[in-house]
C-alpha cells in the first residue's frame, strides 16, 4: 500500500511516521509513505494557500489550486488516481471495519484540512470520501491523517508479526479486547487468573472469547448487542456478564 498525505506540515506528518513500527514498516518497503507539501504548489506571487471565504465569516479558507496541482502531482508520481480521502469533521466517523474496507485500495492520498476549511470545488472534483476520527473539531488534519495511517499501516502484510496482531484486537470483530497480564504472576497481591497458567489451549481460548463478551457488554453495550443481533449463538451471549 502507498499512502501520499497532502498538507501544509510535512515535517509535522515525517516525523510520526519515521518512527516505531510504521517507520520500520516504510524502512523496510512493507508500506510508502509520502507527506507533500501543499504549498510548493501554489502559483500565487506571495506564496499564499488560502483567501477570505466568500459571504463573509471567520478565518480563511485553503484555496483549490495548489490542492489540485498538489494531487494532480501525485497522481503522476503514482502513476494512477490514488482513492482521496478528505480528513474532516463532516465525514464518515472513522472505524475498524471502515479501516478495513479501505484495504483495498493499494493507493490512498489523504488531504489535511487547515485554517476554516477548503473550497468545496476541489473537493467536489476529487474527493472520494471525507473521514472523521470523531466528533469536534482540531487546528488541522495532520492528527486525524496520521491515525487514519496508522489504522491503515498495521494491516499490511508484514508490517506486524501476521494478522492475529491485529485481528484479536478491539473492534476488529466487534468485540473489545481480552484482559492482558505478563510477569510475574502475582504483583501486589493481586494474580494472574489460574486458567492462563494451565497451558490448556482451548479453554484459555474459550475464557478469552467469554472475556471479550463480558468487557464488551460491559464498556460498550452499543457493541455487544449489536454483535449479539449478528450472531447465532445468542442464547450463550446473552449469557456472558450476568
Amino acid at each position: 500500500m502507498r499512502i501520499d498525505i497532502m498538507t501544509l506540515f510535512p515535517a509535522l506528518c515525517e516525523a510520526y511516521v519515521s518512527e516505531s513500527i510504521i517507520g520500520r514498516a516504510v524502512q523496510n518497503g512493507k508500506i510508502e509513505i509520502y507527506c507533500h507539501n501543499i504549498r510548493d504548489y501554489t502559483k500565487d506571487k506571495h506564496n499564499r494557500v488560502d483567501d477570505a471565504p466568500y459571504g463573509g465569516g471567520n478565518g480563511m479558507i485553503l484555496s483549490a489550486q495548489p490542492i489540485d496541482d498538489c494531487f494532480k502531482a501525485v497522481c503522476e508520481m503514482v502513476g494512477e488516481r490514488p482513492y482521496f480521502i478528505y480528513m474532516s469533521p463532516q465525514g464518515k466517523t472513522l472505524t475498524q471495519p471502515l479501516a478495513v474496507s479501505l484495504k483495498q485500495h493499494e493507493n490512498i492520498a489523504i488531504l489535511c484540512g487547515h485554517y476554516e476549511g477548503v473550497d468545496q470545488r476541489v473537493l467536489d472534483k476529487w474527493c472520494d470520501m471525507e473521514i472523521s476520527i470523531g466528533d469536534y473539531v482540531l487546528t488541522g488534519g495532520e492528527l486525524p491523517a496520521l491515525v487514519l495511517t496508522d489504522v491503515l499501516s498495521r494491516m499490511v502484510d508484514g508490517v506486524l508479526p501476521n494478522e492475529d496482531c491485529y485481528k484479536d484486537e478491539s473492534h476488529y470483530d466487534g468485540l473489545l479486547e481480552y484482559p492482558q497480564f505478563t510477569r510475574p504472576a502475582v504483583w501486589d497481591g493481586r494474580e494472574v487468573p489460574e486458567i492462563l497458567l494451565s497451558g490448556h489451549h482451548l479453554n484459555i481460548e474459550k475464557w478469552k472469547q467469554q472475556q471479550r463478551l463480558s468487557i464488551t457488554k460491559q464498556k460498550r453495550p452499543d457493541l455487544f448487542y449489536a454483535k449479539q443481533k449478528d450472531s447465532e449463538n445468542i442464547d450463550f451471549i446473552d449469557n456472558i456478564g450476568k
